[in-house]
């Protein structure tokens, strides 16, 4: 049983920004499923079921994301069972880099995931949205739309790569394997 975390805010004002890529691929994901990700009441999460995994998106806001896992916890997974997909401001525009373990980078929501698991040994898929323009705040950046329309192409075509590598990675494809086949620079 794999375990995947897309990670974003909730809200219409957050849709399809650069923020919430991880929220568009884990949607892509489960269309390859052929489902959709569906919320239960009272709960803080949307999640499809599919064969060998659970797809989720926290509605917890980025930097609360870790709070989910409470959920998940009879399925007794190990971290490298976990998949987080989130953006990557270090990442050229459309970049992949899928990485094993590490440390978050200043990201708030694999922050907020590590604290709940206890370990920095889960997989991380990294999409990239590049770093701001000059002159524009990282909030601002991050919490926009891509506006550049060869940029925003490579960031769509990164989140069904992402959602393509997600797929594998449910169907039990090695990590190594992924990173050779999905990683990526991007635009800068």
């Amino acid at each position: 049983m794999k375990l995947i975390i897309g990670l974003g805010n909730p809200g219409s004002e957050y849709s399809h920004t650069r923020h919430n890529v991880g929220f568009d691929a884990v949607e892509y994901a489960a269309a390859f499923f052929q489902t959709k990700l569906k919320k239960r009441c009272l709960c803080n999460y949307r999640y499809a079921k599919v064969p060998g995994g659970i797809i989720i998106q926290p509605l917890t806001f980025m930097n609360k994301s870790g709070l989910v896992l409470r959920h998940f916890r009879k399925y007794n997974l190990k971290a490298s069972d976990i998949m987080v997909v989130c953006d990557n401001m270090d990442l050229g525009t459309g970049g992949i880099r899928i990485k094993n373990g590490g440390g978050n980078g200043g990201q708030k929501g694999l922050n907020s995931i590590q604290q709940v698991l206890g370990s920095s040994d889960f997989i991380r898929l990294f999409i990239g949205t590049g770093r701001p323009a000059e002159g524009v705040e990282v909030v601002d950046h991050v919490l926009s739309k891509e506006t550049d329309p060869a940029k925003a192409k490579e960031l769509e075509k990164a989140v069904e790569d992402a959602a393509k590598a997600i797929e594998a990675f449910i169907g039990g494809e090695d990590v190594a394997k992924l990173q050779s086949a999905y990683n990526r620079k991007g635009l800068l």
